[in-house]
């Protein structure tokens, strides 16, 4: 039971995050969608560094799995780029080849960082 309250509690942390930083760009246009991209990368980034820290597995629960699982948007990120895909091919391969490939970079990078810490 206090699992599913760390997750529950962060996710709810995570998504309060998420609407702030969505209101915080401007409308999202047919163009790159910059505040899931954003979102994204700095939640690899993030989770990184909380798995490389080693926490334990209730900081995990709570930050990784609850804050990072409510901040960070896969369904999101998908739409998009199924919209991108239908109205702007170049910008559809720059956003799913940017947000991999800068995810995993932000992953390794936080990783490291988080093992420093």
């Amino acid at each position: 039971m206090i699992n599913t309250l760390l997750v529950g509690s962060g996710a709810a942390v995570g998504a309060m995050l998420r609407f702030t930083l969505n209101n915080y760009f401007e409308p999202q246009t047919k163009r790159l969608p910059r505040s899931t991209f954003f979102i994204n990368l700095t939640g690899s980034f993030l989770l990184g560094i909380f798995f490389g820290m080693h926490l334990s597995s209730s900081w995990y629960l709570f930050l990784g799995t609850g804050v990072m699982g409510g901040y960070t948007t896969f369904s999101t990120f998908n739409f998009e780029v199924l919209v991108l895909w239908k109205n702007d091919r170049p910008m559809f391969y720059r956003y799913l080849i940017g947000s991999y490939g800068l995810g995993l970079l932000c992953s390794f990078l936080g990783l490291m960082v988080g093992s420093l810490i």
